[in-house]
């Protein structure tokens, strides 16, 4: 077994630590969302301190993200995708939620203004 995979506290606060500044939070600022002590996150994203169950859940609502979501990067598995629609995923990962939902708006507006039928979710 790898030392990775008998350990993946790194694994899990380096994944915070991109989540994190992918939507341009400071440690201190998550933090206080999560209800933790800034030197608590800092410990987690380093892999010193081993993020509970509890925290992990935290994040995942503040992101708005699914487990299997915080998780797909590192195993691998997620569906082949061609660069342009990868590419467009990873970035619209990254707003904030409300930006999300003018993105969404927008398209459903393109595809609407060229004659295509979409049904909104």
């Amino acid at each position: 077994m790898t030392p990775e995979r008998s350990n993946p506290a790194p694994l899990v606060g380096k994944k915070i630590r991109q989540l994190r500044k992918d939507r341009k939070l400071t440690q201190s600022e998550l933090a206080s969302k999560m209800g933790i002590q800034q030197s608590d996150l800092c410990r987690m994203e380093t892999g010193e301190y081993k993020v509970s169950l509890e925290a992990l859940f935290k994040i995942l609502r503040i992101f708005d993200l699914g487990i299997s979501d915080f998780f797909k990067d590192e195993g691998g598995h997620s569906p082949p995708l061609g660069d342009r629609r990868a590419e467009l995923l990873h970035l619209f990962d990254r707003l904030e939620p409300h930006l999300q939902n003018e993105v969404l708006d927008f398209m459903h507006f393109k595809l609407s203004s060229s004659g295509h039928k979409e049904e909104r979710s």
